[in-house]
Formats: C-alpha cells, structure tokens, sequence
C-alpha cells in the first residue's frame, strides 16, 4: 500500500469472488485484507513524498480498515479514492480539508464530517452507512454524489445530516435510501439537487425530509430514476421505456422559506403520510412548481404563502377536501396536465379554503381573465359570490339567492335580458286589463299596454306613456315593482355588456 501511495497506482485486495468481496455482506475479511486506520491516516497526513514523474494518491479497493480511521482538521493533499471497501469503526473527517475525497459502495459504521471542506467532490455513491452521515456545514467546491447510497438514522433520528452545507454544483442523491431524517436545513446548492428515484424514509419520526430555506439555483428534482444507470452519474429523465423507480416518501416533507431557480418538480412522487404530517411547502419561491405526483391519501399539502410563476398540476394529484390550504398562495399562470374543468377547478378552489377567503377566487378569475378566458373568469366570480352567501345572515342570503336565482349575481347578463322580456310581456297582458283614466284628457299618445310596460321596465328612457295614464287601486303597486325590477335588470344587462366591449 505504502509503494501503491507513492506510485499513484490502485491497491487491490479483492480476492475475485464477488460475495467474499461484497462489502455490505456477511463474508468474513481476514488480517491478509486489513489495514490499520491509523496508517491509512498516516499516509494521508504525512506520507512518503511520489516516486519521480508520478502524483502520490490513495487509491485502495477491496481494503478492510480497522479500528477508527480519523482525519479530524487535517489538510489532504493527495487524491482519496476508497471503492468496495469495508470500515470496523467510524470515519472521522471534522473539519478536514480535501481535495477530492471517493468513498464509492464501501461499508461505513459512521461519517463525522461536520465543516469538513472539498475542492473537489465528494463521491459517496452506493455506500453504505450504519448509524449515519453528519456533513453539517461541510463546503463542497463542486459536486456531492450520494447515488443509491444507503443511511440508516443515528441517535438523534437522522439519518443524513446536512444543515448549513453548501455544494458549488449538483447534490445528486439519485436513488438514495434513507431511515431516518434527511435534513437539509439552510443548505445551498449552486446547481441542481436530484432525489429522482430516492426512498426516504421515517417511521420513528416526523419528516423523511426537513429542509426549511433551502436554496437551489436550478431544479429540485422529486421525480422518477431510470433503473440501472451509472450511479455517478444523473440519469436525468428515463429514456420511454426505460424500467423506473419513483421517487417515495414516507414521512413527513418540509421546503419551508425554499428558493429554487428553476422549478420544483413532483412529477409522479408518492408521499405515505401519517394524518399529522405535512408536504409543507409554505412561503417557497419558485418560477414553476410542477404538482403532477400521486394524490396523498393521509395527511395535509400546505402551500401557504407560496409564490410561483407557472404552475403545472394534475386534478388527480391534489388530495381531497380539508387534506390541503393555499392561503396566500400565488400563481400567474396554470398549465393544467390532463384534463381539469373549471368545475373540477373550482372544486379544488373550495377543498383548499375551508373558510371563505376571496384573494384565490379572484386570483383564478384574474388568470383566466387574462389569458382569454372571459366566460370561465366570470364563473370563478360567480362561484365566489355564492361562497361568500354561506357566510351572510339569513336576510342577506335570501337577498343572495334571489340575486342568484334571477341575474347570477350579473356575470350572466343574458339572464337579466330573458328576464325583462319575460316581464314585458306579462306586464303587457297585466295591464291590458287595468283601468286607465288619461291624466290630461285629450292629451297625450294613445294607450298602449305594451309601451306602457316597456316605459316602465326602461330606465331613463320615456316613451310618453308613463306620465300620460294613472293606474288606480293594486295596479300602482305593480307599476313600482315593475321600476324597481326594471332598473335592477337594466344595470345588469348595461354592465355585462360594459364588460363585453372592454374586452373587445
């Protein structure tokens, strides 16, 4: 190992078996496959300068370390590369200062890297970790591989531990198993962070995933993962017909404060929630929030204050009534992926705010308004109006239902035509029968029942029959509700079509 050092080359020790070699199996490695930590960390503090036109590096496989391998506040210089190998004890890494830094499928009891520090990355694909990995505050210069890596929970319920880190590029934890608490809190990744495929996991606790104000300048990716792909690579999006694996969470999920470039995506997520467990995505930004997972059968969705650009959802993705709140959420546009009517629309406006709220009514009518949608805008108005009803005292909701019933609240001023026709004509055969002495005999147009009901039913228009003939007895009291009703209908008709032409 000490020439493989100083020559840059790999030390191999598998034996070529492949269940002897598996490092997560139950196969014993004698001493002729051991090596003590305390060399190891030797090597790499203080090791043999490199055999001449060669760069001194670490490269071991197949390598069984023994007792606890400790690097804490060490500065490594050369290249660290550790594959199928397989820890008795912790890695301590507090603080230490790498290059880059490989641990690939090894068998780890523990990783201590709180602070630690890469120029390069850190590659901890398809390795296993008993109780844990701590990267708290840790400085990642480019890229965090964790592809179908395996992290059972510590003591403290997690089983990933990354609050404060900052990654210079990708975090890819592509098919990631975890059991227990990932957590992300105020960590910051300069690119994308990719869970495609990943299963995370808490039965013992109450978020898989606890990332409050985290930062990504791209994409947050919660979708599927192409099975079978190189694990130090994305996959990105499976190629049609590639075998998949989506991404599952069982526990709760928090992005609370986030703020993603680009988008979030859920596309066919499925998230097992327990009825006091929240997908708590309050007060996120982000240009496009792609809502298109499975509908959760338990627990709340919470987008709270929420602010995105686009957003891209599916009717069956969102769950049932009193499972979800959108209290001041905020969104431009919609894109809609399969088939969502307005009814379905405004269905899902009504599950989301069980108590009457008008900003989401007015923010549905507003968009569709927008983007021409006139008619559908006016129905969001309409069903906001008889929301609000169900809050009104008895009186005003009688008032509300009479209103709805006879000109829909004047979104639909069609109605109020049909109505003023249906009124003059009654009204005309009404008052065919009225007895109608002339207020000045001899003067004035000839009677006409008809004009008379039509001067009556028309606002400020006067076709001379009103002020020519006085009505005795009942038929006054006709003659006023005829007004009323007139310049009700009237305003109606007058201010759908005010609408109408401010479209056109």
């Amino acid at each position: 190992m000490w020439q493989a050092f100083r020559n840059g080359s790999l030390y191999d020790l598998r034996s070529g078996r492949m269940d002897a070699d598996d490092p997560h199996g139950g196969h014993p490695w004698g001493p002729e496959r051991s090596v003590r930590g305390r060399i190891v960390a030797w090597l790499l503090l203080d090791g043999p300068p490199a055999l001449d036109g060669r760069v001194s590096s670490l490269k071991l496989q197949g390598v069984q370390i023994t007792d606890t391998l400790d690097l804490a506040g060490g500065t490594i210089e050369p290249y660290v590369e550790l594959k199928d190998c397989r820890f008795e004890k912790e890695v301590l890494l507090p603080e230490a200062h790498f290059t880059t830094l490989r641990l690939v499928n090894c068998s780890v009891p523990r990783l201590e890297a709180a602070r630690v520090h890469t120029e390069g990355d850190l590659h901890l694909a398809r390795s296993r970790f008993h109780t844990g990995v701590r990267l708290t505050d840790a400085h990642i210069g480019t890229d965090l591989l964790l592809n179908q890596a395996v992290a059972f929970r510590d003591r403290t319920g997690k089983s990933i531990a990354g609050d404060g880190m900052s990654v210079g590029q990708d975090l890819q934890a592509e098919m990631l198993e975890t059991h227990g608490e990932l957590s992300l809190r105020g960590a910051t990744v300069g690119v994308s962070l990719s869970l495609r495929g990943s299963r995370l996991s808490n039965t013992h606790g109450r978020r898989a995933l606890n990332a409050p104000q985290l930062t990504v300048e791209r994409t947050l990716y919660l979708t599927p993962a192409g099975v079978g792909g190189n694990p130090l690579q994305s996959n990105g999006t499976p190629a049609r017909g590639t075998r998949v694996q989506r991404f599952e969470c069982v526990g709760g999920l928090r992005l609370d404060d986030g703020r993603f470039g680009d988008a979030i995506d859920l596309e066919a997520a499925r998230f097992t929630l327990q009825h006091d467990q929240e997908l708590s995505l309050r007060r996120v930004q982000t240009p496009e929030l792609r809502f298109t997972g499975e509908r959760p059968e338990r627990g709340v969705v919470v987008l709270s204050g929420a602010r995105v650009v686009n957003l891209v959802d599916k009717a069956t993705s969102w769950p049932l009534a009193g499972q979800f709140r959108v209290s001041g959420f905020t969104y431009e546009n919609l894109i809609p992926i399969g088939a969502f009517p307005l009814r379905r629309r405004l269905c899902w406006l009504s599950d989301a705010t069980p108590e009457y709220r008008p900003e989401p009514y007015e923010q549905l009518a507003t968009i569709l308004r927008n983007s021409g949608e006139d008619a559908d805008a006016r129905e969001v108005l309409l069903a906001k109006q008889r929301r609000r009803r169900e809050t009104l005292p008895v009186a005003a909701k009688v008032w509300g239902y009479m209103q709805d019933w006879t000109v829909a609240y004047g979104y639909r001023p069609g109605r109020a035509a049909v109505w003023m026709a249906v009124l003059w004509a009654v009204s005309a055969v009404a008052f065919s029968r009225a007895h109608h002495p002339p207020i000045q005999p001899g003067q004035g147009p000839r009677w006409d029942p008809a004009l008379f009901a039509l001067d009556l039913l028309l606002p400020v228009i006067d076709l001379g029959q009103e002020h020519s003939w006085r009505l005795t007895d009942g038929w006054q009291w006709l003659a006023a509700v005829l007004i009323m009703l007139g310049w009700i209908l009237a305003t109606t008709v007058a201010a759908g079509a005010t609408r109408l032409l401010r479209r056109n």
